[in-house]
């Protein structure tokens, strides 16, 4: 695994380093702050962050939710002196909670059940996008339909819009097995949220939704392809 330790203290870092060097983890890479971390997602892909909660300018809790927009496949364990975060922490979606001073052990048990998450099927898939200055954890029959906006997707739900850092091509494959279908080179529909469907000029379709009052189009090809998919001749 591809492991990044993230704490503002070099000592708390070289003691998890080290740590992790026993149980056969090594070359863990480090980052003093929150900053140099973001530099490090954005560059590299991890499999597992190390967060330490209390750091200065911009906190361990922050900073998971940046990580989980940027890599949601990424894998957080969050250490801290305190218990007082752990529900926080888990409704990032933390798979680890370590409470400083922890044993070699604990790191043990931490990493295997990271390895087992990693390895099993996610029984709910969810989005974690940005909403304004919040996030928005999102299952897929939330969302109404996906817009594509540059390099990154804006997510329509009941809520209203929210941006997930993701190409529509990319969330096209993963949102398919949730009946998402593509009908225009900016849009994915959720087939279960159509309210109505109406045929306009050059055999395009005009698609409305149950949760919301929008209306968008299909191109002309993703009205054929929409067509063909569910039985219209």
């Amino acid at each position: 695994m591809k492991i990044l330790v993230v704490d503002d203290e070099a000592l708390a870092r070289t003691r998890l380093v080290r740590m992790l060097g026993s149980l056969g983890h090594e070359n863990a890479q480090e980052a003093g702050s929150a900053d140099e971390a973001l530099e490090r997602v954005q560059q590299e892909e991890f499999d597992v962050v190390f967060l330490d909660i209390n750091m200065p300018k911009k906190s361990g809790l922050e900073l998971g939710y940046e990580l989980k927009y940027l890599s949601e496949d990424i894998a957080i364990i969050f250490q801290t002196a305190y218990e007082e975060h752990a529900l926080k922490a888990f409704d990032i979606g933390a798979v680890g909670y370590l409470v400083k001073p922890y044993s070699t052990e604990q790191l043990r048990q931490t990493l295997d059940r990271v390895l087992k998450a990693k390895q099993a099927q996610p029984k709910e898939y969810r989005l974690l996008s940005k909403y304004g200055d919040a996030h928005l954890l999102l299952r897929p029959d939330e969302i109404a339909y996906v817009k594509a906006d540059l390099s990154e997707v804006m997510l329509r739900s009941a809520k209203g819009f929210s941006y997930y850092a993701k190409k529509i091509s990319e969330l096209e494959k993963r949102l398919e097995p949730f009946g998402f279908f593509r009908i225009h080179r900016s849009y994915l529909i959720n087939v279960n949220e159509i309210k109505k469907i109406e045929t306009i000029e050059q055999s395009k379709l005009r698609f409305s939704f149950k949760s919301n009052s929008d209306i968008i189009e299909s191109s002309k090809d993703g009205a054929k392809a929409f067509r063909e998919r569910f039985g219209e001749k």
